[in-house]
């Protein structure tokens, strides 16, 4: 059962909202007129900027430590990452160099921000709609993997309580078969201290697991990453 906030806990949750906020206006604003310029670099500043913004609120604001274990994944590799809270699927632009990551279809739609997510490597998933989605995903994160950048997908699908740890989601198997790259599991413990809208300090950690090769059966692959993504679950 979830318990009420303490008073600094509900102060500091409203000023990072506020921060956050604030930083999401001023640069989606911002992307109006640099989605229009040929200059995608721009584009890409404004995202990591924006990722920036939400580590130092997370951190600053929050009171929350953020630490590494393990070495980063760089280059053309898929990183299957656990999925516990937002936070780290804010702070990828952040934390990785320059990753192409796996988002609903939805996000590419908001305003102020869908376009820029689409011009910075947000790779499109439609769930449920066809071959000819799959396609169109599968020529996108190809095309990621030879610019060398990192694939980010979470592999559950979407964000669980720390501590639950379900089945891998089928189409993950299917991407890293069809696609040909190694995998960096990577677990991360959010969901202790970020999800829902009354954040606690504390430490977030995130533990990099060993590259896993590309061309394993199915059940391996899956059994390798589910093991890696859930090392600091509890229970």
């Amino acid at each position: 059962m979830s318990r009420w906030p303490t008073p600094g806990e509900a102060v500091r949750s409203i000023a990072f909202v506020v921060w956050f906020g604030l930083a999401t206006l001023v640069l989606g604003l911002a992307n109006l007129v640099l989605v229009r310029l040929r200059d995608r670099r721009l584009v890409v500043a404004s995202c990591e900027l924006w990722s920036g913004a939400h580590r130092w609120g997370v951190e600053h604001i929050l009171g929350i430590r953020v630490v590494v274990e393990g070495t980063l994944p760089s280059g053309a590799v898929f990183v299957a990452v656990k999925h516990e809270s937002m936070f780290e699927a804010m702070d990828m632009p952040h934390l990785l160099n320059f990753p192409a990551i796996f988002a609903k279809v939805e996000l590419l739609k908001l305003p102020l921000w869908g376009a820029a997510g689409g011009r910075f490597g947000l790779v499109p998933v439609e769930r449920d709609q066809g071959a000819k989605a799959l396609r169109a995903m599968l020529s996108a994160a190809r095309k990621l993997a030879a610019e060398n950048r990192p694939l980010v997908i979470f592999p559950e699908g979407t964000r669980m309580p720390h501590g639950q740890r379900p089945e891998l989601q089928a189409g993950f198997a299917g991407l890293y078969k069809m696609i040909g790259l190694p995998v960096v599991p990577m677990a991360v413990d959010s969901g202790r201290l970020l999800r829902g809208f009354w954040k606690k300090r504390g430490t977030v950690t995130y533990r990099v697991g060993e590259v896993i090769p590309a061309g394993l059966p199915r059940e391996e692959i899956e059994k390798r990453v589910w093991t890696a993504i859930n090392v600091l679950n509890e229970g």
